[in-house]
């Protein structure tokens, strides 16, 4: 048997702007590798918002659920409605839609100006967390797990 290296040859790109074409082929290979060592999972996206009476956007809560996890991308509340208890009305829509698709848990991850403290009054405890980066806020992984 010969054993025959053949070199590759490849071309790099550096990107500045989303690509929404790749990206989404980029997703689409992670997906297939994870299909292969973790079974089907179909990631489903989820969002809960919030309008004021004219219609403007003033809260909302998205992420998707996959392998029986709630993943937690984006929670933002306009300045006025904040300290309402608009953001926990949110969380309880979002965890309660992601309870009946089966999810077990949910996890976010904030900047230490952002959020660890509200997601923490919401039952979330604090599994990671990345520190000591010079220019940087604390980056917290929290996780919370459903009975």
């Amino acid at each position: 048997m010969v054993d025959v290296e053949q070199e590759l040859i490849v071309k790099f790109e550096v990107f500045s702007e989303r690509d929404e074409q790749t990206l989404d082929a980029l997703i689409s290979g992670v997906r297939s590798y994870n299909f292969e060592k973790a079974g089907p999972g179909t990631s489903k996206p989820l969002a809960v918002i919030c309008r004021d009476e004219c219609g403007t956007l003033i809260g909302g809560i998205a992420g998707r659920t996959i392998y029986r996890q709630f993943l937690i991308e984006v929670l933002w509340i306009e300045k006025g409605s904040r300290r309402t208890g608009l953001g926990r009305k949110l969380m309880e829509m979002a965890e309660i839609e992601a309870k009946e698709r089966g999810c077990l848990a949910a996890q976010v991850d904030t900047l230490s100006f952002q959020g660890p403290g509200f997601y923490k009054k919401l039952g979330f405890e604090t599994v990671g967390k990345v520190s000591g980066i010079p220019e940087s806020p604390e980056r917290h992984f929290l996780l919370k797990r459903y009975d």
